[in-house]
């Protein structure tokens, strides 16, 4: 992604990082080696132990690499028993984590990253900016899940991070894994060798059912409850638009080489309206702008018992592009003619193969990878699209920058308050478009 546009928005972004975040306040630190461990052993250190954390477990144990999980971390002891109970019981000869090496806690992911050459990040993504800075400023190598913020200061927060960790030169893979899907990586190699021409226009979705609710148990903190719930907060989440459909947004910025000027649309509760849906919404539709005018449609949606959707199509001045992580990637030129077609059968699992690359790379002593850039500035566009849908307002990328809007708690404990708090009936206040201020 070399566009003018581009380079001013990283440098602005940049600039008002070192300004905002204290993203300076890493700048003394030496350089460390790409990987240096006693033996050639890769020692792997689990943060967040909920279903993604352990499928990435696995995931860095079927790499091929000489790996071994020898620290765990999560704020809850009953999910870091369920995936070392899950982990020895298919890969006990990878596993080397002693009761000393089980963390527990707020600050359990400080106490288990000192044991690890490399890190896997896969709490909520809330607590990703405050993780990927302690897994840097240790020197780690680094696979963290997406989104990896909920809002633009956590955003700034992994943006200064993601410096350091080049001049560091530490490995960081996102898991935006369709960027290591291989019909993805032909189609849309083809487009940036202009197989399409311009790319002038595009639709994005993922229109689904919804997942999973947690339903508040006795005697639970507030802290607690949403934390188990995290899904329908914020501060947690950043809503499906960004936790979700960041894949789809990614995969638009890929497409166009940059990111949007601007962001406007529409969103609401319409389906999902109970207190167990704390106050996220259950749709969003939006417009993206680029700095060339094209405009990429991107919707996604939370309702049951309608018809899903989950791909991305683009037209560009010489024809089109289809692309689906469970289908083929096709390219038609203008008359309908087929261009390219790379089959979705036989591709490898993209979510093996970005640590399949990751781990080679370690093992190998090399510095190949510094995606947290481009997963920051793809979170960043839902995270507009967010404030866009909440507000019922145009949102520009410049003024979205200068924002110091922070959704994280004041203090981190099970006795702490998040900011957004349930009246006496249970109901959580949620944004209504033309009233909710976001900037």
């Amino acid at each position: 992604m070399n566009t003018k546009r581009t380079g001013e928005q990283r440098r602005e972004f940049l600039k008002t990082s070192a300004l905002l975040a204290g993203g300076a306040m890493l700048s003394g630190m030496p350089i460390l080696g790409a990987y240096a461990s006693g033996d050639d052993t890769i020692k792997v250190a689990v943060v967040g132990c909920g279903g993604r954390g352990t499928g990435a477990a696995f995931d860095a144990i079927a790499s091929g690499a000489n790996i071994k999980i020898v620290a765990l971390a999560d704020a809850f002891r009953d999910r870091l028993d369920e995936a070392y109970k899950t982990l020895s019981e298919r890969h006990a000869d990878k596993l080397d984590v002693p009761e000393e090496r089980k963390f527990v806690g707020f600050d359990a992911y400080q106490k288990a990253i000192p044991f690890a050459d490399v890190v896997i990040l896969a709490t909520s993504p809330g607590f990703r900016p405050i993780h990927f800075e302690e897994a840097v400023k240790q020197g780690k190598h680094v696979f963290m899940e997406k989104p990896v913020a909920t809002d633009i200061p956590g955003i700034r927060r992994v943006l200064a991070v993601a410096e350091e960790a080049k001049r560091k030169k530490l490995n960081v893979v996102v898991g935006l894994q369709r960027r290591y899907q291989a019909n993805y990586r032909e189609a849309i190699k083809r487009i940036q060798d202009g197989a399409l021409g311009d790319i002038v226009s595009g639709q994005v979705y993922w229109n689904s059912g919804g997942v999973w609710v947690r339903p508040r148990q006795p005697n639970q903190t507030e802290m607690e409850y949403q934390m188990r719930n995290w899904y329908y907060f914020n501060w947690l989440c950043g809503d499906h638009i960004v936790e979700q459909h960041v894949h789809n947004i990614d995969v638009a910025n890929w497409v166009k080489g940059s990111y949007p000027v601007s962001i406007q649309g529409t969103g609401s509760r319409a389906w999902r309206t109970g207190k167990e849906y704390g106050e996220i919404y259950d749709n969003h539709a939006i417009e993206l702008t680029y700095a060339d005018g094209s405009v990429i449609y991107s919707q996604c949606r939370h309702f049951e018992g309608t018809s899903n959707r989950v791909d991305e199509t683009f037209q560009g001045t010489k024809g089109r592009i289809y692309l689906s992580a469970g289908n083929d990637a096709v390219l038609w030129d203008t008359k309908g003619n087929e261009l390219y077609n790379h089959p979705k059968r036989g591709n490898a699992n993209p979510y093996q193969h970005e640590h399949v690359e990751l781990f080679d790379a370690i093992s190998k002593g090399e510095y190949k990878f510094d995606n947290a850039e481009y997963g920051a500035y793809s979170t960043l566009t839902g995270i507009i699209g967010r404030l866009a849908t909440y507000s019922g307002q145009v949102i520009k990328w410049e003024d979205a920058l200068k924002s110091n809007v922070s959704l994280m708690p004041e203090r981190f404990a099970w006795d702490a308050l998040p900011k957004v708090l349930p009246d006496e009936n249970g109901v959580y206040p949620y944004a209504i478009p033309g009233q909710t201020v976001v900037l």
